[in-house]
């Protein structure tokens, strides 16, 4: 399994995708090791070991978001990636840190609900079709079969009432004495695998998307009341449907995904999510750096330190509550990061630095890493680019030249102006394939070679100013 990766693993996964960082990949690796590792202790000491949270510090654009989302990915646990900076102390308008455990739990759920849906889809299909026939023919089913019914349907939802035979291009039919209502329904049902009633219109009640909006609002902003109208009066409320004439393709799409829904345990399904949450689930705190105050401030600087101790129990461990259900924060890990440049970690409240022990600080790229960067990875700039341009079959090629040129101009433009990291090479890549990439449908030559002379030919005007470049790259 994933979950079991041993830390080496993990470092060589990340690898794949992530260029340096070697420090920051071996936390994270050996913090992911640990959970396995909590699973396998005696379980009246499992609860008492807590994950050993992480803050990443470097500037922007060294790869510490992506560490921590291709960690999540390649581990499939519950992830979710948030600002700390919009989040506000209790008793100020904005956001309650309570609001990531609920979103994270809310996109866990989804997800478990999508993959379960999928897995019952072959199920719902059979269903689906059944459906489809009924409508076809009603008062026929697999079961029973009402001649009079049979006729009103197939007349109504423009099929002759006689028996249909299947035919390559055409319904053709036969004489009403040698009609049977099941017979019937098996040429319609192999006439509708063959898709040869897709274009056939039927009248079906369509589920209508609205509702009726419903607005609460108060201290804690709207998105955490944690209240969906549909959620608490849908048994209430009617349902609101509207009739419609669709075709059987449609029809067999939307049936689908109704019966899919109705196969899906929901109850199972939070249940597991809650237990990912709680188990695995791992949450971003970007720009924590943002609400680190400098002691004796005033203003906003006294929201900064709230937030601060709204963060601290959650991190700790508490029980925040949703729509699901309760959710127990005590092994979610969580990974912060920021730049520090104005403030360091030491200017969080000692209670929140305690509670992120591990430290790992990222370095600045060079011009060997954005070499690396443009082509290593699996996700390489450069094979992006290649990719999006062979869909109008043109062929580009990047010299080792071009790299080093690129690279270079990186390095160059990051030191003369804000030090964006590897960030600073989409600009780049962009700026340099503009013209291809717009010229790319109706071009006549097919194959490109960028070089170094090409790079130059893009890019130097624009980098030899210095003015120009702080606003085009």
């Amino acid at each position: 399994m994933l979950n079991d990766l041993k830390p080496k693993e993990i470092v060589e996964k990340l690898d794949r995708y992530i260029i340096g960082q070697k420090n920051a990949k071996k936390s994270v690796a050996i913090a992911l090791r640990n959970r396995w590792r909590r699973r396998q202790v005696p379980e009246d000491l499992r609860d008492e070991i807590a994950p050993k949270n992480i803050i990443l510090i470097g500037s922007t654009g060294v790869g510490k978001t992506e560490i921590a989302r291709r960690l999540a990915t390649l581990t499939d646990s519950p992830f979710y990636k948030v600002e700390a900076s919009k989040f506000t102390e209790v008793g100020y308008v904005g956001r309650d840190v309570e609001s990531m455990i609920r979103d994270l739990l809310e996109l866990t759920v989804n997800n478990l609900r999508a993959r379960q849906q999928d897995a019952v889809q072959e199920k719902a299909a059979v269903i689906a079709e059944e459906r489809v026939l009924d409508l076809l023919l009603p008062g026929s089913d697999s079961r029973k079969s009402q001649d009079n019914g049979s006729e009103d349907g197939l007349e109504k939802n423009g099929i002759s009432s006689i028996d249909i035979l299947e035919n390559d291009n055409a319904i053709d039919v036969v004489s009403p004495p040698e009609r049977s209502s099941s017979s019937t329904r098996e040429k319609l049902r192999k006439m509708l695998k063959a898709g040869k009633l897709d274009n056939r219109m039927v009248d079906m009640d369509v589920p209508s998307k609205s509702m009726p909006m419903v607005e609460i609002f108060s201290n804690t902003g709207m998105e955490e009341m944690g209240i969906n109208m549909k959620d608490m009066l849908g048994s209430l409320m009617p349902k609101n449907t509207k009739r419609r004439k669709i075709k059987v393709s449609e029809a067999m799409k939307i049936l689908c995904q109704e019966e899919a829904a109705h196969l899906v345990d929901m109850e199972k399904v939070t249940n597991d999510a809650i237990e990912m949450v709680e188990q695995s689930g791992i949450i971003f705190l970007d720009e924590i750096d943002k609400i680190a105050g400098k002691g004796n401030s005033h203003g906003p600087e006294v929201s900064k330190e709230g937030v601060q101790r709204d963060l601290l129990p959650i991190v700790e461990g508490s029980s925040v509550p949703t729509k699901y259900g309760t959710v127990k924060t005590d092994h979610i890990l969580f990974i912060a990061s920021g730049a520090f440049h104005v403030s360091k970690p030491s200017d969080l409240i000692p209670e929140l630095q305690g509670r992120f022990p591990i430290r790992v600080e990222l370095h600045s790229l060079g011009r060997e890493e954005f070499k690396r960067i443009l082509t290593e990875p699996r996700n390489a700039l450069i094979l992006q680019y290649m990719a999006l341009l062979r869909t109008e079959g043109v062929e580009v090629e990047f010299t080792d030249s071009a790299v080093e040129r690129i690279a270079a101009i990186a390095v160059d433009v990051n030191e003369r102006t804000e030090n964006i990291g590897a960030r600073r090479l989409h600009t780049l890549m962009e700026r340099l394939l503009e013209e291809v990439l717009f010229d790319a449908p109706d071009i006549e030559e097919k194959k490109i070679v960028v070089d170094a002379e090409f790079v130059d030919k893009q890019l130097m005007d624009i980098v030899k100013d210095e003015d120009l470049s702080r606003y085009i790259l």
